[in-house]
């Protein structure tokens, strides 16, 4: 997530690892814990839907 507040948008869209509050925050959103989280953005990437498909076969 950009802290570009015009780009909204793409911050639901994408899953960024570089802020803490960006990763808490993603990981009540996805109902993961931030080893999870990381792991699945590892495997397929920053797109938040193939990440929550990841999550749903690999928890």
């Amino acid at each position: 997530m950009s802290d570009n507040t015009t780009m909204t948008g793409q911050d639901r869209k994408l899953i960024s690892l570089t802020q803490a509050y960006e990763v808490r925050d993603w990981c009540k959103s996805l109902g993961c814990t931030e080893a999870q989280l990381r792991k699945g953005v590892d495997e397929v990437g920053d797109s938040a839907e193939k990440v929550r498909v990841w999550l749903k076969n690999n928890k």
